[in-house]
């Protein structure tokens, strides 16, 4: 093989997998833009809900057993699927006994809108999740593996007969689903009868109230649903990559950064922001060390906050 068809092998193979990975990390996106969208909060919890998420799946298929009957190939997949219901029963509930009183209509007109009430509480839900999480399942790292993870289809290169691109097959299902579910929001959230008035408690919180719409209760289901559509995605990376009770810190950061440079308030600029970190991070790699690729993500994050502010698929008037 040529320098130059190694060359081309690996971008190819990088690229591959940042999309894969971006499709992943734009699941998550979603799941925050959605909340932030809606309430204008900044949730630092949610890294924690996707740690959940993990768990949840794994003690369906693992610890439990009760989704064995579906074999190993189809059960994890089931697995990270249901965790989304979980946690949005979860995260409804938090909404209700607690986070409502610092929310919506209750914090209009406080001191910054409730906003510093906001931060130290979801800030100290992430520590009750986290330490919870410890004291449960323990510091031990976790895995669920697909039996997927250890396959790969090979598409060979035409310049050589000897070059290829692999793509793992447990990454590809988790990217489809990702694009599946993203995309029934995206449609859910644009079309339907609930979507309207997540929107509209989003742009004119008092208009809405005004139109009969229950803002609080639309806080709650934003919540409730970002919380979901992010453990959905914690499952899925379970199923090929092990996870302990911080795991969330590694990935919130990536979360914020994703809804960012995709355009707050937008559930399609999220996606796609989250689409670009993992592009970028994969790429990166074929110039950088291995240890820097989370450096290049924010290059490139400072790059786009200084040259367009609002987001590389948002305007400055956007709303979810």
């Amino acid at each position: 093989m040529t320098p130059l068809g190694a060359a081309v092998e690996a971008f190819l193979q990088a690229l591959a997998a940042g999309i894969f990975l971006g499709c992943l990390y734009g699941l998550m996106c979603v799941g925050l833009g959605l909340i932030f969208g809606v309430m204008r909060v900044i949730n630092f919890a949610q890294g924690d809900f996707l740690m959940l998420g993990m768990y949840v799946t794994f003690y369906l298929v693992t610890g439990f057993g009760t989704l064995a009957f579906l074999g190993p190939i189809m059960a994890p997949y089931v697995g990270a699927l249901l965790a989304g219901p979980v946690l949005f029963l979860g995260g409804w509930l938090l909404h209700r006994l607690l986070m409502s009183r610092i929310t919506g209509t209750r914090a209009a007109g406080s001191e910054g809108d409730g906003h510093y009430s906001q931060l130290i509480f979801t800030l100290g839900v992430a520590l009750v999740l986290e330490n919870g999480a410890l004291i449960l399942f323990g510091s031990e790292p976790q895995s669920l593996r697909s039996p997927l993870a250890a396959r790969a289809w090979e598409i060979p290169l035409l310049y050589d007969p000897l070059s290829a691109v692999f793509l793992n097959k447990a990454s590809v299902v988790a990217a489809l689903l990702s694009l599946v579910i993203g995309l029934a929001l995206y449609l859910v959230i644009g079309r339907s009868r609930l979507g309207k008035s997540l929107r509209a408690a989003a742009d004119n919180p008092v208009a809405a109230i005004y139109m009969g719409i229950d803002v609080d209760r639309a806080h709650r289901l934003a919540f409730a649903i970002g919380a979901g559509i992010t453990a959905i995605a914690g499952g899925l990376v379970a199923t090929y990559h092990p996870f302990q009770p911080y795991v969330g810190f590694d990935y919130v950061i990536i979360m914020y950064a994703g809804v960012v440079l995709g355009g707050m308030g937008s559930i399609l600029g999220a996606f796609w922001g989250g689409l670009t970190i993992g592009l970028v991070q994969q790429l990166a790699t074929l110039v950088i060390p291995l240890q820097l690729q989370n450096a290049a993500i924010f290059v490139v994050f400072l790059l786009v906050v200084l040259l367009r502010p609002q987001g590389l698929f948002g305007r400055t008037a956007e709303r979810v």
